[in-house]
């Protein structure tokens, strides 16, 4: 490879990382043991060099990315990989609800307490999950750095209506997820937030002008059919399949889901006239969303194709954000302990029925109920713990990423990032086009501030150990570093 001759080089890779066994599914409060694979899970990675600048963007159907794991998969990189820094490997989730748990540290865990069921369960650990998906992602990171080649990359912009705003707010300005009161009395005053069907495209071409993937940037996770009990990519799989059956059954096709911490594909309004809708069209929710995102594609490729540029400018800025943790009270904590407290009770009774009645044991997911209490107990118990550590450290660490690729910007955080702060970052942006990638982390909620107004799940207290506080601290952060990446003073 003459590095002479080529100034940008790029390489794609694709892996399975579909667990053979049984495994405790990511994304509820109760345990889901998984009872098949609906369809698999997949890595896939871009990486990019121009001259000394490089970076590795790497996406997994999984719920997140635990500092724990992105640290293992980067040593392993490191071990077996010659000439890439390990720390411009990028990782991010589509926050499928349908993925194995590879969360094992608790100050990954603070908002979503997996500490066990509570129960005695029969599945795959979690650490062997975890090194079996480790060397999978390593092991494409290494081949999409081996195949390295001349291309291109177009970005464009277009629309496709899947995330929406998925809070709320009643008469008395409360705030709730889901939940919608239609009835003839509902106390329903208007939705929280704003939503965004923005899609931003960038597709990458080899040296011939053939394309070869394609980054898909918009801003909802990948939770459509959440509460399923078998392993699944969730919306992303029909994407793949829609949009390979479109522009190339070898396409790469990596997903990233930009700020949408209060979105979700979840319709609230019209929603009787929207599964009418599916209805009469023979779709799926999941197969509607994979058409909407494809049909956008097709809208804007044929536009973009003649402004290939095949020595577009890297710049990497990377860093360690040390952010305000929420600011805790002692009646934070003393409401969440009574919360707690109603749950420990309700626990202990499930249990001795359990324990009175072992037929029940033999029955179809009998644990799911003893789950839910466990965890929500200790997700409430976690705002006493945070509350005492606040007294010794006021911040958390936050790892961001902000990359310019010629006239895009790229911008990860590690959150669940409300939309808030991720219209204020496009609106700020110095860049022509905008790509933030969220879940490139750990996960828990950055919420905004008239959401923690609001109240309710993902912007209280035991939701979040970041607060608006720290999001505008982000916003601020991105909006500056893309200015001067992008050339200005």
């Amino acid at each position: 490879m003459d590095k002479d001759t080529t100034k940008f080089l790029q390489g794609w890779a694709q892996a399975d990382i579909t667990p053979e066994q049984p495994v405790s599914l990511a994304g509820q409060f109760h345990t889901r043991l998984s009872e098949g694979v609906l369809d698999p899970l997949s890595v896939t990675v871009w990486a990019i060099e121009s001259g000394e600048e490089q970076a590795v963007f790497v996406c997994c159907d999984l719920v997140s990315i635990p500092d724990e794991f992105r640290d293992a998969v980067r040593e392993r990189v490191r071990q077996q990989v010659i000439g890439l820094n390990p720390h411009k490997v990028i990782i991010n989730a589509t926050h499928t609800h349908t993925a194995p748990e590879i969360r094992t540290s608790t100050q990954t865990i603070e908002h979503m307490a997996s500490r066990g069921s509570g129960v005695e369960l029969d599945s795959m650990p979690v650490e062997a999950y975890n090194a079996f998906a480790i060397e999978r992602i390593a092991d494409a990171v290494s081949q999409a750095w081996a195949s390295r080649a001349a291309g291109a990359v177009a970005y464009g912009w277009g629309n496709a209506v899947i995330g929406r705003n998925r809070r709320w707010v009643d008469a008395a300005g409360h705030s709730i997820m889901y939940n919608l009161d239609t009835s003839i009395s509902s106390p329903f005053r208007h939705i929280e937030g704003y939503e965004d069907h923005s899609l931003n495209l960038m597709a990458t071409y080899d040296s011939e002008g053939e394309l070869t993937g394609l980054i898909i940037n918009l801003p909802c996770p990948s939770q459509a059919s959440e509460m399923l009990y078998e392993v699944s990519a969730d919306w992303w799989c029909e994407t793949r399949q829609q949009l390979r059956s479109r522009f190339g059954e070898h396409l790469y096709i990596l997903p990233q889901c930009s700020a949408a911490g209060d979105l979700s594909p979840h319709q609230m309004l019209d929603r009787e006239a929207y599964e009418r809708m599916l209805m009469l069209k023979g779709r799926t929710m999941r197969e509607e969303i994979a058409c909407q995102i494809a049909d956008a594609v097709g809208d804007i490729l044929p536009y973009i194709a003649s402004t290939r540029d095949s020595n577009p400018v890297i710049q990497l800025h990377s860093v360690q954000l040390d952010l305000p943790a929420n600011k805790l009270t002692e009646e934070d904590v003393r409401d969440a302990n009574q919360e707690a407290e109603k749950l420990l009770a309700e626990f202990e009774q499930e249990q001795r029925r359990l324990d009175e009645n072992p037929e029940l044991r033999k029955q179809a997911r009998w644990y799911v109920h003893a789950s839910y209490l466990y965890r929500r107990r200790h997700w409430y118990l976690n705002v006493g713990t945070r509350y005492e550590q606040q007294r010794t450290c006021s911040t958390l660490p936050a790892e961001i990423h902000v990359l310019r690729l010629g006239e895009v910007a790229y911008a990860t955080v590690p959150y669940e990032l409300y939309l808030d702060f991720g219209s204020q970052i496009k609106v700020r942006s110095s860049a022509k086009q905008t790509f933030i990638v969220q879940l490139a982390g750990a996960g828990t909620y950055l919420p905004s501030p008239r959401s923690v107004a609001g109240g309710g799940y993902g912007s209280v207290p035991a939701s979040n150990n970041l607060g608006p506080e720290s999001g505008q601290v982000l916003a601020d952060h991105i909006s500056e570093t893309i200015h001067g990446l992008m050339g200005n003073e």
